[in-house]
């Protein structure tokens, strides 16, 4: 963003200006401005704490050995209950919160109930992070539980314990997500305090560069730190998974049942070890850079709940963050029950096999990194903005499918739908839909170089659309948007299983509507206008206007 918060970030940006009083009295405003410089060394601790939340513990394998016990502990129901187990070729179904459901339907509705809880957790403390220098600590905090999440996977290897098993998925969905979220939101301030973005800002504070041309370049940095993270990360955890296969064939997971369910619970906890080892310098090394001050009238309890309220009423002045609220709202909840959908039939479709799931993980992974660094690559060749890369990657993939040949600018993105549809054919047959070891191969190669820069972009994104000062506040309200879509898409998906007789890809049909639909907003964003948009949001919150009845 120019103006106010651009042309001097360290002693005109208002998260500063109304810091906590001790911070407001530390030495002049050159002192502060090298103090919250980011250093190298910083920056790759941020990118370092990424290899560990990598998502193995909380979001792969986790719902994996969940499914995996469910699987085990279900039956065929075609035969009376409990009396023949459930078979690669026949339903598999057990009790589930007052109702006997096919186990897809079960992970489906677990998963929902997960998010419904972040989304609960973060109004009530997604705001914390903007105020005093302790938002650290909340990261910190998620991570040392979710490492706690994935140790404790150690004692649950046996098919009875299913419903600790619940618990752990439960716990491990939140707490990655949760720091996932949080370690997100502190890029921008990283990109923001890098010396060359400094300067930068000194240089339309001299009347040499245009404000406009400062924030395309700040712009260019966030993104820089965005898709460098996801590479680092890309690359970090192709050797955790490498370390995965050696453990697994130490383990013997292809010989029995009961290897393959404690290799779960050990390569759980190895990835629980990896997070721990990587988190800790970040932990060290992050500057607790001063956040904002709470209002009078507030505490920690309450702030949440109202500053979200007042975000959300100040998005229908920030028209274009709005804009950009609903595309994700929409799009969250195809990519999130999308991938949990095919998640659920990929682990039936390779029988819950560890090693299979590992190997498919490399692939997917190794595809990730290409994907994401290619694209980045022909951004910083091209100078490409934000927005127009995820049409860029759109226009990549229409073109491999030889759908259309026109500009990537005007492009919504499909991504998404090309996953459902496929999905959408298995409804009728058994030839197609994820329901054959070479599709989930293919799935995993696509995934990674075509969908996962959207988690990259999108991020970004946010920081492009959202007010500096508050951009905690904002990255939490995204998240809880997204998370309040996540859970509706799987409560959906898991009613459409269970009506449909258990048919496993009919919740494709609904996602594919809902992800077309979802594009037309993303279309009407425009970037500028935001820009102008979230200057004045700046000036009315430093006047104590935006956030007055919220006090």
């Amino acid at each position: 963003m120019a103006g106010v918060s651009m042309a001097d970030p360290d002693a005109k940006d208002p998260g500063v200006a109304v810091a906590t009083d001790d911070s407001a009295s530390q030495g002049s405003s050159a002192s502060k401005s090298q103090k919250w410089t980011t250093t190298r060394i910083e920056l790759w601790s941020f990118y370092l704490y990424y290899v560990g939340n990598n998502g193995l513990s909380g979001f792969n394998f986790g719902p994996s050995q969940f499914q995996n016990l469910l699987y085990l502990a279900g039956y065929d129901p075609t035969q009376p209950p409990f009396t023949a187990p459930c078979g690669s070729d026949t339903a598999c179904v057990l009790p589930y919160l007052g109702k006997i459901r096919s186990i897809n339907s079960a992970v489906l509705l677990t998963n929902g109930i997960s998010f419904a809880i972040q989304a609960a957790l973060l109004i009530l403390i997604g705001t914390w992070a903007d105020y005093g220098r302790w938002r650290p600590n909340i990261t910190i905090f998620f991570t040392l539980v979710a490492v706690g999440v994935a140790f404790a996977w150690l004692g649950v290897q046996d098919p009875s314990q299913w419903r600790s098993g619940i618990a752990l998925y439960v716990l491990g969905l939140i707490t990655y997500q949760c720091a996932l979220t949080f370690w997100t939101a502190a890029f921008p301030g990283l990109a923001r305090n890098l010396p060359e973005v400094k300067q930068s800002a000194q240089l339309v504070d001299d009347g040499i560069k245009a404000e406009d041309a400062h924030a395309d370049f700040e712009s260019m940095m966030r993104n820089r730190i965005s898709n460098i993270s996801f590479a680092v990360c890309s690359a970090g955890e192709i050797i955790v998974l490498a370390i995965m296969i050696g453990i697994l064939k130490g383990l013997k997971s292809g010989d029995s049942t009961e290897n393959n369910t404690k290799a779960f619970s050990v390569i759980i906890a190895f990835s629980g070890g990896v997070w721990l080892a990587c988190a800790l310098p970040w932990f060290f090394l992050e500057k607790r850079r001063p956040g904002l001050r709470l209002p009078p009238g507030t505490s920690l309890l309450t702030i949440g709940f109202k500053q979200t309220s007042v975000a959300l009423r100040e998005c229908l002045r920030l028209k274009q963050t709005f804009l950009y609220l609903i595309f994700y709202f929409l799009m969250g909840d195809v990519l999130n029950t999308t991938v949990t959908v095919i998640g659920t039939l990929q682990n039936s479709v390779v029988a819950y096999s560890t090693l299979q799931l590992t190997l498919l993980l490399i692939v997917g992974i190794i595809t990730q990194g290409l994907g994401i660094y290619m694209f980045w690559l022909v951004q910083k060749k091209f100078q490409i903005s934000t927005k127009s890369m995820l049409c860029f990657n759109v226009f990549w993939i229409l073109v491999s499918m030889r759908f259309f040949d026109v500009s990537p600018i005007n492009l919504p993105n499909f991504t998404p739908q090309i996953l459902t549809v496929w999905g959408l054919i298995g409804v009728h047959t058994t030839k197609f839909g994820f329901k054959h070891v070479w599709e989930i191969w293919l799935y995993q190669a696509f995934y990674g170089l075509m969908v996962c820069p959207w988690y990259a972009y999108s991020q970004t994104m946010i920081s492009e659309v959202s007010p500096l000062p508050q951009m905690f506040l904002f990255f939490a309200l995204f998240s809880v948007v997204g998370k309040t879509s996540a859970f509706i898409g799987p409560f959906v998906s898991s009613a459409i299983i269970t009506g449909s007789g258990g048919n496993n890809n009919m919740p494709f049909a609904f996602l594919f509507g809902l992800g077309t639909f979802s594009t037309v907003f993303l279309y009407l964003v425009d970037v500028k206008k935001s820009r102008t948009e979230c200057e004045e949001f700046i000036v009315a919150e430093m006047r104590r206007k935006a956030f007055d009845d919220a006090v």
